[in-house]
């Protein structure tokens, strides 16, 4: 009974190939791989289809029906899933444009070679960096081709058979396996960049864009306009979106006519990575990035140190790390931040370091007497740590040391230099112990000890900025912040507190980033690590309540005090290997949510966030999942 139900099989797998020759459509088989060899040798080997071979799906008053594919019965009156979820319905972008969104939702079908890059602009720095930009537009999609193309594959059959490998399925060799022909035969997209030749991302950079494309007898074309080149490059991003790869069809196919103007609500959208809690490798950190630039948030906080580890290798002060990093090899050179810095730069991001201080200091400072320059930083590894810093090893900067300052100040130079960033610059600045410096400052105003310390590491930061304060010198919320004593015209307070502390600061003028711990700290929920559930942040933050949160609602009448907010990673529990589960899809919420801050129907959010998300992993990003599978294949069943 089985060989009879496999000879069927490739029975009707050739008769599907006949008509095809017999209405005049020649197959396009792939060149290293035999197309019809592998699909016979899958049947027999039991090889399951894709889902999409196995469901088709029709688009009934703006949601996709599942159907099942009876021996290809309905196979030209219906879609892949894919397919159907892209056209059906509102338009699946991520996040969503703010100002005009106007798609025809007929697909057309192209393949890649018809993509080229026409560039205008007169200022050649832009010309060098849009055209990298554009190539990673093109590695982006050809690489999500080839992890589509792959699930088709008997991969047990790739590894056994040595005449089929997987370094010969390119892209090229995937070729096109249905018998019709492309819509699209050229589709150049035209970049128009007139206005700013700057490449330093920084909080005044016009972002806005616009898209717009025409189709007309085979010729499809894509016109992009920005005043800067990370608008441009934000409209790439936007375009790519509306690509999808139809692995039924085994074509890329977009939109017929295309008009969207864009542009932020929020000038600052990040995310904060802890990597000192945990050592994050240079790659994961570049991972993490190029899932951002999709997102379209564009500032990567750096806390890069912390009192549990120092990995951040100085030139001036190597001793930093030699005391304070959990091994040699779990280090940051400034050779790494200024190749993360140039990855991000070309994503659109702007990277930002933190070396925490005062508190949050610890062994990598114990090295001060050794070599003459006193104790550089106080309580470190003291016990009970209960009583002297918020979580063990304890540690805390000596206020009173000048040469405390003065390595603060060469960091803050090398760091400046490394990541070429100088209107925003992120002290740290929170939880310091009194109890720790009491015991070396009796009868002294600690308060005010802080305070002092805080406008002398700013003071520092400015001579290593070359005598220029950056217009921005962030610091958290604390007891100091809730004084309300550091000028407001030259720090900007990141809120992870309430919003009784936000509403106390902006109404006496201080510009702020929204980080509150209720909904934006992604490492809550997942219980302790200390006796006692010190530190617990429960209940988990699902991406629902990160999309939810909008601190500035009530806050309209300071809303250009608000520059945005920031997603915050600690990594007490988290390693490389959580980090994209941690981090992906609910980062994309904030995404959406400091761009455009839409107020649609949650039922429309559910099916743009699946296909984002479901991009993301075909990206490579370890996502996780937001519903069962069931959900993502019977759209709107499970509202």
């Amino acid at each position: 009974m089985g060989s009879f139900v496999s000879a069927l099989k490739t029975l009707i797998i050739l008769l599907s190939i006949s008509y095809s020759y017999q209405n005049g459509a020649k197959p396009n088989l792939p060149v290293s791989i035999n197309a019809m060899d592998l699909e016979i040798n899958s049947v027999h080997n039991g090889c399951s289809k894709p889902a999409e071979n196995q469901w088709v799906y029709k688009c009934v008053n703006n949601k996709c029906i599942r159907e099942h594919n009876h021996v290809l019965r309905k196979f030209n009156e219906s879609m892949s899933l894919l397919t159907c979820s892209m056209t059906c319905g509102d338009v699946k972008l991520w996040p969503y444009p703010t100002i005009e969104t106007q798609v025809e939702m007929k697909p057309l079908k192209f393949t890649l070679d018809a993509l080229l890059l026409r560039l205008h602009t007169p200022y050649s720095n832009v010309r060098t960096y849009f055209r990298s930009v554009f190539k990673i537009f093109l590695g982006d999609l050809k690489g999500m081709q080839k992890q589509k193309t792959l699930k088709n594959f008997d991969h047990d059959k790739v590894i056994k058979d040595p005449i089929i490998k997987y370094d010969e399925i390119s892209v090229n060799s995937l070729g096109n396996s249905t018998y019709d022909e492309s819509d699209i035969d050229i589709l150049p997209i035209n970049v128009f960049i007139n206005k700013c030749p700057d490449l330093s991302l920084n909080l005044d950079t016009d972002e806005s864009y616009e898209l717009h494309t025409k189709f007309n007898a085979g010729r499809y074309e894509a016109n992009i306009t920005a005043n800067s080149f990370f608008g441009a490059r934000h409209a790439l991003s936007t375009l790519q979106q509306l690509m999808w790869f139809d692995e039924r069809g085994h074509w890329w196919r977009t939109f017929s006519k295309i008009d969207i103007v864009d542009a932020p609500r929020f000038r600052y959208r990040g995310l904060m990575l802890d990597t000192s809690r945990h050592y994050i490798s240079i790659d994961a950190i570049k991972r993490t990035i190029g899932a951002m630039s999709h997102a379209k948030l564009n500032r990567f906080h750096w806390h890069i140190t912390d009192s549990q580890s120092f990995p951040f290798v100085s030139k001036h002060y190597p001793e930093l790390a030699e005391y304070g990093a959990y091994s040699r090899k779990e280090t940051y050179t400034l050779d790494n931040i200024r190749d993360v810095t140039s990855f991000a730069k070309l994503r659109g991001i702007q990277i930002i370091t933190e070396i925490d201080a005062p508190a949050h200091a610890g062994n990598g400072w114990d090295w001060g007497p050794k070599k003459g320059l006193g104790d550089l930083s106080l309580c470190i590894n003291q016990q009970p740590w209960t009583k002297f810093c918020g979580q063990p090893p304890c540690g805390q900067l000596n206020p009173k040391n000048n040469n405390t300052l003065f390595v603060l100040q060469k960091l803050y130079e090398e760091l400046l230099d490394a990541t070429e960033t100088t209107d925003y610059f992120h002290l740290g600045g929170d939880e310091v112990n009194m109890n720790c410096w009491k015991q070396y400052f009796e009868g002294s105003e600690l308060q005010d000890i802080w305070y002092q310390f805080t406008l002398d590491a700013a003071d520092r930061l400015t001579i290593a900025n070359k005598n220029i304060t950056p217009k921005f010198v962030a610091v958290w919320s604390s007891d100091l912040t809730k004084r309300l004593r550091l000028p407001r015209s030259r720090f900007a307070v990141q809120i992870w507190t309430g919003n009784n502390d936000a509403y106390a600061l902006l109404r006496k003028g201080y510009n702020v980033v929204f980080s509150q711990v209720s909904a934006w700290y992604l490492d809550c929920g997942f219980g302790s690590y200390l006796p006692g559930g010190v530190g617990v942040c429960d209940p988990y933050r699902s991406w629902q309540t990160v999309y939810g949160h909008r601190p500035w609602k009530k806050l309209y009448p300071y809303r250009k005090q608000i520059l945005g907010g920031e997603a915050c990673l600690w990594t007490e529990q988290v390693s490389e290997w959580q980090l994209d589960t941690r981090f992906w899809p609910r980062a994309a919420a904030l995404g959406e949510r400091l761009w455009s801050d839409p107020n649609q129907h949650i039922r429309n959010v559910f099916k743009r966030m699946s296909i984002f998300r479901n991009r993301l992993v075909d990206l490579g990003i370890e996502a996780e999942a937001i519903f069962p599978q069931y959900c993502a294949q019977n759209p709107g069943e499970c509202d």
